[in-house]
């Protein structure tokens, strides 16, 4: 990022690394001595979420993910800001959420959806560079001259199954990759495994912890310890890609990027914007900052900023236009949604300061769309049987709670972390939305959103307001 980006969210650090706006000590003007090689691996996880030891999780054993902690900063404040796949993908590989790069929803199949020819991606900027580019597992983005690789195993060209998930299969990949590469020649390799829920279960359902925005039934309690059975083959493959890396001779010139594209496809998880559904493991390692491993932060940080730290990373320019949508306080993040399958039109845009979170629902009159692959699942089954029975449901919300929803919801995460009391109507909390609702608006405008005058106004882009109203009684 440059340098009037982000830098305030890291007020603990260093002068000299306040100098910097990526996410932490990651400025050349911080690094004293004789440039040399760098390289970045990119680790996302497909729906994941907290399932590690590394977050406090002790009924899951996670060493390799553990063992990177101890190399990383962990960050306790990282949000995702769209929680549906092709877009948060498309969101990390460019920088701009996806209302500004084009990726409203899914990419494959019927959906369809594709970021704008325009775009200038992470992969793009970097092979103008010179830089190596690689792609292992799940791409799920498009078109591919927005986004091109030197070196792609995705499900473009193989089984997602061989490249997402068989970890033997992509342990030879990695080691295929890094053979290939040319001495001091600098590489981008990103791993992004598949669906986790193929898996085979070895945990049991007593065994797993129950996080308070999912029933606490056998059938979710089943659901997660497959959940958890997926997360410790991730693990696996984790350590089994930094073997390759540390025998291929370049474990000490490589920034490593471990988070996850969205929330657990559970109920009140992927496709929200609350907590729930945006908040990300990640951690960070920079092999040139070996003071800071094992240190956990609380700085805010935003999966739109991986661009622009790789950028940074290996000193290569940013795209023309902005990214990010301009300087952000240092704790506050941001959320842009609008679809994930093609038929789920609920657009809804968020901004989560401190403890405070804002979403606004532009299609509140209507319901809150469910996803194919979560109606399928055991968890929502049972929610929708235990509901049409009248019986207990074990879950912190109605049905038809979820499914319609305030246009603002406003939530202190202080006194309410499950996020249930939503304090808009209240007048007492009347400048806190405003104040909360001006810095969303700013931020909409600033990232050139479409949905900016929605849903009570079109806008215009030619007129002054811009905002015309349409007097709908919204």
């Amino acid at each position: 990022m440059n340098r009037n980006l982000r830098g305030r969210k890291f007020e603990e650090m260093t002068n000299c690394y306040r100098l910097s706006v990526c996410w932490f000590m990651l400025l050349n003007l911080c690094v004293i001595g004789e440039s040399k090689q760098r390289n970045v691996l990119l680790i996302i996880a497909d729906d994941a979420g907290f399932e590690t030891d590394v977050y406090n999780n002790t009924a899951i054993r996670t060493p390799h993910l553990s063992a990177l902690a101890r190399r990383s900063v962990v960050f306790q404040n990282a949000f995702t800001t769209v929680s549906s796949c092709s877009p948060s993908r498309s969101a990390i590989l460019t920088g701009l959420p996806q209302h500004q790069n084009g990726m409203y929803g899914l990419h494959q199949g019927s959906h369809h959806f594709s970021s704008f020819d325009g775009v200038q991606s992470l992969p793009l900027l970097l092979g103008q560079a010179g830089i190596r580019t690689g792609i292992i597992g799940k791409k799920h983005v498009g078109p591919g001259q927005v986004y091109p690789f030197d070196f792609a195993y995705t499900e473009e060209n193989n089984s997602v199954l061989q490249v997402g998930r068989n970890i033997t299969r992509i342990k030879v990949l990695v080691r295929k990759f890094l053979q290939g590469q040319e001495a001091d020649r600098p590489f981008f390799l990103y791993w992004h495994g598949t669906h986790p829920r193929l898996d085979p279960q070895y945990y049991t359902p007593e065994q797993v912890k129950v996080p308070y925005f999912i029933p606490d039934t056998p059938a979710a309690r089943a659901d997660l310890a497959a959940q958890y059975t997926t997360i410790s083959r991730l693990d696996q493959g984790i350590g089994l890609v930094l073997k390759e890396l540390r025998e291929a001779g370049f474990e000490n010139d490589t920034l490593v990027i471990y988070s996850s594209d969205n929330g657990i496809p559970f109920p009140n998880g992927r496709t929200n914007l609350y907590w729930s559904g945006s908040a990300e493991p990640l951690l960070l390692s920079s092999p040139e900052h070996q003071r800071r491993w094992g240190e956990q932060t609380q700085a805010y940080a935003s999966l739109l900023d991986i661009t622009p730290t790789v950028l940074d990373w290996f000193s290569v320019p940013y795209p023309s236009y902005s990214i990010m949508g301009g300087p952000t306080p240092w704790d506050t993040v941001f959320g842009s949604q609008s679809l994930h399958e093609v038929t789920m039109y609920y657009p809804m845009r968020s901004v989560h300061q401190g403890p405070f979170r804002l979403v606004h629902n532009l299609n509140y009159l209507m319901p809150f769309p469910i996803d194919q692959d979560f109606y399928v699942s055991p968890t929502f089954q049972d929610l929708l049987n235990r509901t049409r029975a009248g019986r207990p449901t074990a879950w912190f919300k109605t049905l038809r709670g979820y499914y319609y929803r305030d246009r603002w919801e406003l939530f202190d995460r202080r006194a309410d972390p499950a996020e249930t009391r939503n304090l808009a109507p209240d007048p007492a909390h009347g400048p806190l939305l405003h104040r909360l609702r001006a810095l969303l608006l700013k931020w909409q405008w600033a990232t050139s959103d479409p949905w900016v005058c929605g849903p009570d106004a079109v806008l215009e882009a030619k007129l002054t307001p811009q905002c015309r109203p349409l007097f709908n009684g919204l």
